[in-house]
């Protein structure tokens, strides 16, 4: 009796979204972790007056890092479909883009900055943006490039 083996290969944009999802949520776990995040007795729910700092340069609050974690969910979930990983990485880089935005035009003291962001999150936030839009589209179409495996062929046929 013989058992047929399905190994099923990730396409590349789904690795892609995975390993960003990956790196999501241990940002999200590490916002909670003190020494990691400074000032961690500073931290807040929400709002421009949470003081902590991941790694000492990005501002985080509760809220900031349960966004870190659902959206290290949300990819995960998206990368076991390679149209969902593509959709999770574009849609997140515009996402991203869009908080860079917001984050150029608030005032950072200001009551406007609830999630909290400054200056270091801001440009973090243009590299995701621009990074997540670049791998949703390039492993896409790296995936759709590359063929299958060639069919085989008996003696002669070649």
């Amino acid at each position: 009796m013989s058992t047929a083996t399905h190994t099923r290969t990730k396409s590349p944009v789904q690795v892609a979204a995975a390993v960003v999802a990956v790196v999501f949520l241990l940002v999200g776990v590490l916002g909670f972790v003190p020494g990691i995040t400074t000032d961690y007795d500073r931290l807040s729910f929400a709002g421009h007056d949470s003081m902590a700092m991941l790694l000492g340069v990005f501002m985080v609050s509760v809220l900031h890092n349960i966004v870190h974690l659902l959206f290290g969910v949300v990819g995960l979930a998206a990368a076991r479909t390679a149209r969902g990983a593509r959709l999770y990485l574009v849609a997140g880089g515009v996402v991203y883009l869009v908080l860079w935005l917001y984050g150029l035009l608030i005032d950072h003291g200001s009551d406007a900055n609830f999630v909290p962001v400054n200056t270091a999150d801001n440009w973090l936030h243009l590299g995701l943006g621009v990074g997540m839009i670049a791998l949703g589209l390039l492993t896409a179409r790296a995936g759709h490039s590359t063929r299958g495996p060639e069919p085989a062929r008996g003696p002669g046929l070649g």
